[in-house]
């Protein structure tokens, strides 16, 4: 069985597989993933299928990942799946770990520390791609990180791949990732966001769950200097967890602060129990269409 790993403690040598049914948190992980590599000095590629090149570097952009110069050098592609790991073609196993190889020892001629890829695996899933392919990917791929250069995350839809596939990649990759989660209802999920750092709430949030709340908050106060709470997906708190919330961000100390992203009802209550005389607070209403 996979080790279930935190995006941050992936290194040299790592094949991972990171499931997921909500975008958002994806692109986190992702976001995460490829700062870590930048700043360590490694080359990075980031091979997109569901989102383009160019929309995926702004979804970077948003999560505290500064992609231009990084691509202007070469250390950070972002290139089409279809593209660059099929070569525009139909899928074939054996050339798409030939072409992993060729960047990993591209990489290494460039000078880089080693290289970092990222690759979505939503190609598998049209109808022209072979999934036998698929298959003998993951599994021939696994003779690249013997030398200890390769650290490879690949993603793979729950929506969009059957559950014999997704059965398959949990088996065939040595680490899973997955967004620290600490709380995981039908009405409420609390889980780490991990670029930029801080906490995902999503759901309705009330009373109930003010010792999740305050566990959350302590933790990310103690390991993130500046905290970023998405409140984006909730469609509800009370006055109870607005002001914990807001007694978190009054609690830092003038150097540090909060920002929350939240959606205009949510930032009402944050307003109505005093957000706007918290220096330390910033928050950011999202426009809704209506």
């Amino acid at each position: 069985m996979a080790d279930t790993a935190a995006v941050g403690t992936l290194g040299a040598g790592d094949h991972a597989c990171l499931t997921f049914s909500d975008q958002e948190e994806r692109l986190d992980l992702v976001a995460a993933f490829v700062r870590r590599g930048l700043r360590a000095g490694q080359k990075v590629v980031c091979w997109t299928d569901s989102v383009s090149p160019d929309e995926l570097a702004g979804e970077l952009h948003d999560r505290a990942v500064r992609p231009g110069s990084a691509l202007r050098r070469g250390q950070l592609r972002i290139v089409s799946a279809t593209e660059s790991l099929l070569g525009g073609a139909t899928a074939d196993a054996g050339a798409m770990v030939r072409t992993l190889a060729r960047e990993a020892r591209q990489a290494s001629d460039e000078g880089y520390a080693g290289l970092r890829v990222t690759a979505d695996m939503c190609w598998a899933t049209r109808p022209a791609a072979a999934a036998d392919q698929l298959v003998e990917f993951e599994t021939l791929v696994a003779d690249l990180f013997a030398h200890g250069q390769l650290c490879l995350i690949c993603q793979y839809d729950r929506e969009r791949f059957d559950a014999v596939t997704l059965a398959f990649a949990a088996r065939a990759h040595p680490r899973t990732v997955a967004a620290q989660v600490y709380l995981e209802h039908p009405l409420l999920r609390v889980c780490r966001q991990y670029s930029p750092a801080g906490l995902r709430i999503a759901g309705e949030l009330d009373y109930r769950h003010k010792d999740v709340l305050e566990l959350a908050l302590a933790e990310s106060v103690r390991i993130d200097r500046h905290l970023h709470i998405n409140l984006t997906g909730l469609e509800y708190i009370d006055g109870a967890c607005a002001g914990i919330i807001l007694a978190a961000a009054r609690a830092l100390p003038g150097s540090r602060r909060m920002t929350v992203s939240c959606r205009r009802l949510v930032g009402t209550v944050l307003s109505l129990v005093g957000a706007d005389d918290v220096a330390q607070l910033r928050v950011q209403r999202r426009h809704e269409q209506p």
